[in-house]
């Protein structure tokens, strides 16, 4: 009997649950997006507050909780087992106790606060970005990083909790050296900085 049901658990997996990128979103406002790609193993809490950008990219197995509004920008790229969250209660939580739940949504310590990322940001896999986070357009942030705060543009941002460790400029005057011809579309989003 386990051999028959592990067979069928594996051909659902296979033919109907697999994850799966799928092209095309129609964000809060109702304007279709035909270039961005979300799995449909996304989780998006309170998606009316969710604002994407065209050419974002958002892969398998995110949770966004976009309850207090989440802003991603144009070509962003979110991998895989990322979490976004614009609520926070768990320092409420351990200052009340059991007593949490009596006190009906007048908590001290909850914390709550938008997200917003920049524009071709890209966001490595595991990692955490928590309520009233800013990044600035152009960064990159490391796996497995618990990101809080604001960053400036073109951070390259890693750790727990996450600093600024570079620039990605840097990285990218080396490929514009090398392939020139790319300069004009870096500077359509980038600017001359």
């Amino acid at each position: 009997m386990k051999k028959v049901f592990w067979r069928i658990c594996n051909l659902l997996h296979k033919y109907i649950a697999k994850p799966r990128m799928i092209l095309g979103y129609r964000n809060n406002d109702g304007n279709f997006l035909p270039h961005t790609r979300v799995s449909n193993t996304v989780e998006i809490v309170a998606a009316k507050n969710l604002s994407l950008g065209d050419n974002v990219f958002i892969g398998h197995y995110n949770y966004i909780e976009a309850s207090h509004g989440i802003s991603i920008g144009e070509g962003c790229q979110l991998t895989s087992f990322i979490s976004m969250t614009t609520h926070s209660s768990h320092n409420s939580i351990r200052l009340y106790g059991s007593h949490y739940i009596q006190h009906n949504g007048q908590h001290k310590g909850y914390v709550i606060g938008g997200i917003i990322i920049g524009k071709y940001t890209f966001i490595g896999p595991h990692t955490v970005i928590m309520p009233g986070s800013k990044i600035g357009k152009g960064s990159i942030i490391s796996a497995y990083s618990f990101v809080k705060g604001e960053f400036p543009d073109f951070a390259i941002i890693a750790g727990n909790p996450a600093v600024q460790i570079g620039d990605t400029r840097e990285v990218d005057n080396l490929q514009l050296t090398n392939y020139p011809e790319l300069r004009n579309y870096y500077q359509e989003w980038a600017g001359n900085k």
